[in-house]
């Protein structure tokens, strides 16, 4: 099949799985109100895919005339391989401005490293298996153009136990035992985004587990069908409340729904099976493989997308109201453009340096895109704050579309223009920036960024830990030796 077309993903999300939302079970997530227009949302970015436009942007292919695949499954196996996938996850997340975060790209580059080292996986004892399930995976989900969708953390109810690096075994996934056809699952993780519209399930475990036999029946990382038995998706309630795109216009089109995974006694085949049993196996799979780099490249081209977005949107309020000249809102508009450009150069310099590993893959440089997931989630917070502090008022006096058209259309139109903005185009303008920085929708989109890769003091250790700290602390040396 290699590169699908938005029907076919559509018809293959109308199957069996066990989709709960809002105290019922989901008959088909393609037309259930609150669910459906995200599905057809990615279904439109697919056949963007495949279109004529984009084609040698968003896909390869690996001889002439031959079967193309989607860029993000692209093996870099040469320092240009880097920039080349960076053009498509940048392309990608343009489709939305950054506001539809969990794009097919995000695993598909980090299914794609996982199987550029698929050797790491063979060492924990289980001879070439693991190693071979996991290119087989990706040959699949590559010429399926498949949909995955990821979890990786253990609910917990005893923070005492997660202090210590212990899963609490009341509620957390694990393995059950072991038959002729597989390993046995059982227990619950969080949080699946996109996971009603989502093919495939990748489990793998985030967190560290310490190297204690009680963590042994947690380490395991596998990918299943989002259909498979015994798998459940309990949805939260959906930010999509069927307004028209005039009056939600992010909300009714990038609802990309979070969902609870329960797994109960769920089979998962010997061939889907990647880690089993070794928490030190899982623990370094992420850093050994390099897939967090290749996640955290397409990240960072979202990261930039919104960014600009929203340099956009207050540039565009400003100018509606006429206080583009005004000193002080040029100032909170410089400080968004300065967010937006530190990400891009920040972007620039690891794509510019790229690195070779020990498996032949090449990568971006890691540092500067540490240092971008290190910033952007207090950064984007502020954005949002400067979008509320420049529309205050006016991100509440919004006036829905049917306004338009009832007895008092006319003076809507008449007391809601602005300088250089008639009524319904200002409106529709406010309401942008009101489902960007008040709306339940806009409220996820920040607390999704501040956790996106994690606590915020989890990720600033990992880059202490990470740092040339000597290599600077010797200049210090160096200079008190010459006094």
């Amino acid at each position: 099949m290699a590169l699908r077309c938005g029907a076919a993903y559509l018809d293959a999300l109308r199957d069996e799985r066990e989709v709960w939302y809002r105290g019922h079970r989901v008959a088909d997530v393609t037309a259930e109100p609150g669910l459906a227009r995200g599905a057809h949302t990615l279904a439109d970015f697919l056949d963007r895919q495949g279109s004529a436009e984009h084609l040698q942007t968003l896909s390869f292919s690996e001889a002439p005339d031959g079967e193309r695949f989607a860029m993000s499954f692209l093996m870099p196996r040469e320092s240009g391989d880097v920039r080349r996938r960076g053009r498509a996850f940048y392309e990608w997340a343009r489709w939305s401005n950054g506001m539809f975060g969990r794009t097919p790209d995000y695993k598909n580059a980090s299914m794609t490293a996982f199987a550029g080292a698929a050797d790491y996986l063979a060492d924990d004892g289980h001879s070439a298996q693991f190693a071979d399930n996991m290119r087989e995976y990706y040959q699949t989900i590559r010429h399926r153009d498949l949909v995955l969708t990821h979890t990786l953390v253990n609910p917990q109810f005893n923070h005492a136990l997660a202090r210590e690096g212990r899963s609490s075994p009341e509620v957390a996934l694990r393995i059950e035992k072991e038959t002729d056809a597989g390993v046995v699952v059982s227990g619950a993780r969080l949080l699946a985004t996109l996971g009603p519209h989502a093919d495939e399930i990748e489990v793998f475990p985030s967190t560290v587990l310490k190297s204690a036999p009680e963590n042994i029946p947690y380490a395991i990382a596998f990918a299943i069908p989002v259909a498979t038995p015994g798998l459940k998706l309990l949805c939260r309630d959906s930010y999509d409340h069927g307004k028209s795109g005039f009056d939600a216009p992010l909300a009714s089109r990038f609802e990309e729904m979070d969902s609870v995974v329960l797994f109960d006694r769920v089979l998962v085949p010997w061939e889907r099976v990647f880690m089993l049993k070794n928490p030190a196996l899982c623990n370094r799979a992420f850093a050994e493989t390099n897939a967090v780099v290749h996640m955290m490249h397409q990240v960072a081209c979202g990261k930039l997308a919104k960014a600009e977005f929203i340099v956009g949107l207050l540039c565009a309020m400003a100018h509606a109201s006429g206080k583009d000249s005004d000193m002080n809102v040029k100032v909170q508009i410089a400080e968004a453009m300065t967010t937006a450009e530190t990400i891009r150069a920040l972007l620039f310099a690891a794509e510019a340096q790229p690195e070779q590993d020990r498996w032949g893959m090449w990568h971006p440089q890691r540092r500067p895109l540490d240092t971008s997931r290190n910033l952007f989630p207090k950064l984007y917070p502020r954005l949002i704050e400067l979008v509320q502090l420049l529309g205050s008022s006016s991100l509440m006096a919004t006036p829905c579309e049917a306004d338009f058209d009832n007895d008092i259309g006319s003076e809507v139109e008449r007391y809601f223009q602005l300088t250089n903005l008639g009524s319904r185009d200002r409106v529709a303008l406010f309401r942008l920036a009101h489902d960007v920085a008040i709306s339940g929708f806009g409220g996820r989109q920040v607390l999704y960024e501040r956790f996106f890769f994690g606590p915020q003091n989890l990720l600033a250790s990992v880059y202490y830990d990470l740092y040339p700290r000597d290599e600077m602390m010797e200049r210090v040396h160096e200079m008190l030796g010459t006094l």
